[in-house]
């Protein structure tokens, strides 16, 4: 908006507009400095919205919304009356422990089994169990390979020994299953490099970090194959969710750091039971734009659901064929309006996240049933919320000004509308990316404890170990995504569609990391 003539007009109908002009661009300064007050000072998960205490508490997965009563409430609490919190059974784990932990017996006798009065001997009636766990600390050990040496005393020259056996490292001091160790404390459990050389320290090892950093470039080495194979399985799928987070590298001679980034592809069938096993993919790219998505999704066609972030919208319109659907996030969607409430205690903003949280859910009923269950609940009872909800919307954007954060709110979300109602048309198609960005956890605290890669090289040997480590914690914590490559011949790797195999010149040590 440009600023007040000077002199003001003297036509009241022109000094109206002007003064509601302004109005309205001081509410949305104030609302963007409410905003960025709740970043640097406030909570960071919306849990901490208010939003209808009636709406009651929705299964929203990470963007749930929690109907908290008003402070100092002063409801009756007795059982049996209305404005009871139900008591909640405290989560305790008392006499339970997994029956599949070994149990190490103590049998505790008393002093004397004799009789205190007669001196004749006690006989055993029963007994008491008490269990507690118990955890020895990691055992770090020395493998010792002895290859004796044969000689024949007739023959001269004939020698024979057994052949060494395959290790990631060649001719160093760790065997396979310590760099896979330090590979999944790293990108698994999130301990850096110099913390894992000082727990080793703690046991009177002394391990360089620049030698633990030789360890995970090795292994990254190794599984590069597999991490190809991972992403060709992601992009054959006809739907794939896609998000970046920022990954801070080291720019030597600049004295600061590169802001690269991290992008991920997922997929996840298991929402409407269907035969795409989990797995995210993290590709590392220098920079953000559009370039570097399209360079990853060169041979993708389907559906691709994401944010709003303009990369996206330029790499559908520069294909020269349209192979690529965008399918947008309505969590994302419904963030903005949270923000808006949260700042102006806006009653349209409250009544459009309410809306949207009947939509939810009408998900969480629904979700793990067929994609035929899902279409048809989703036209019955989700799309006239969602259509009435785009008619609200339009009739508020006409009633106030453009420049007010709630106008803005509304704008993206009728500009997006199409790719936020595609799930309405196929009930494999997810209501919000958080599939992917739960995915996007485990990068952010990671670099939340490693701060920023040492190099490009060590950017994407992040993105290869984090890919295959993720794709089979996100599927089973105990049970590795490709598990099935083990009973293969160690020279091939089936690819994504289940079709001809193909070599991998790594062999066998590949598959023996114990990462995958």
């Amino acid at each position: 908006m440009a600023e007040p003539p000077d002199p003001l007009p003297a036509d009241p109908a022109e000094l109206v507009r002007i003064i509601r002009d302004l109005e309205a661009r001081n509410a949305d300064l104030q609302a963007q400095v409410e905003t960025l007050k709740a970043l640097i000072f406030g909570a960071k998960s919306e849990r901490t919205a208010v939003i209808d205490p009636d709406q009651g508490v929705l299964n929203l997965g990470d963007l749930a919304v929690e109907a908290a009563p008003a402070a100092n409430d002063n409801a009756d609490r007795t059982p049996g009356k209305p404005g009871r919190h139900p008591h909640r059974p405290a989560k305790r784990n008392v006499g339970a422990l997994p029956r599949h932990l070994p149990r190490v017996e103590t049998t505790i006798e008393p002093e004397s089994t004799a009789c205190p009065c007669c001196a004749g001997p006690m006989h055993r009636i029963g007994e008491d169990v008490a269990e507690a766990l118990d955890v020895i600390p990691a055992l770090v050990r020395v493998l010792r390979t002895i290859r004796p040496k044969y000689a024949c005393r007739c023959c001269h020259g004939t020698l024979v020994q057994a052949a060494v056996r395959p290790r990631v490292v060649d001719g160093g001091m760790a065997t396979t299953a310590l760099v896979a160790h330090v590979v999944v404390a790293k990108f698994a459990w999130h301990r850096p490099l110099y913390r894992q050389a000082r727990m080793f320290a703690g046991q009177g090892i002394a391990l360089d970090r620049t030698t633990l950093v030789f360890w995970v470039r090795r292994a990254a080495w190794w599984l590069k194959p597999l991490y190809e194979r991972l992403l060709l399985f992601i992009r054959s799928q006809e739907r794939v969710f896609g998000d970046e987070t920022p990954l801070p590298r080291l720019d030597p001679g600049r004295g600061r750091t590169r802001i690269c980034q991290l992008w991920a592809q997922a997929v996840d069938d298991r929402p409407w039971q269907g035969p795409a096993r989990p797995a995210v993919g993290y590709v590392f790219a220098e920079g953000r734009n559009t370039a570097a998505i399209q360079d990853q999704l060169a041979g993708f066609d389907g559906l691709l659901q994401v944010d709003g972030y303009a990369a996206y919208k330029a790499l559908v319109r520069r294909r020269k064929r349209a192979t690529i659907r965008l399918v947008f996030c309505l969590s994302h969607a419904r963030r903005k309006f949270v923000a808006v409430f949260r700042t102006t205690r806006s009653e349209v903003a409250r009544e459009v996240i309410g809306r949207i949280g009947e939509v939810y859910a009408i998900e969480a009923r629904i979700r793990g049933t067929t994609a035929e269950t899902r279409l048809r609940v989703r036209q019955d009872r989700s799309r006239p919320i969602l259509e009435a909800l785009k008619i609200r919307l339009m009739a508020v954007r006409a009633e106030i000004s453009g420049q007010s954060s709630l106008a803005k709110a509304i704008a993206y979300t009728l500009g997006h509308w199409d790719g936020l109602v595609a799930f309405l048309e196929d009930g494999r198609i997810e209501v919000d990316t958080n599939t992917v960005e739960r995915l996007m956890r485990p990068i952010g605290l990671g670099r939340k404890n490693a701060l920023f890669a040492g190099s490009a090289a060590g950017g994407r040997d992040w993105a290869i170990l984090a890919s295959l480590i993720n794709s089979a914690l996100c599927r089973m914590r105990h049970r590795a995504l490709y598990a099935e490559h083990r009973t293969m011949p160690s020279s091939a790797v089936r690819d994504g569609r289940g079709g001809v195999a193909v070599p991998l010149a790594r062999g066998s040590t590949l598959l023996s990391l114990g990462i995958v």
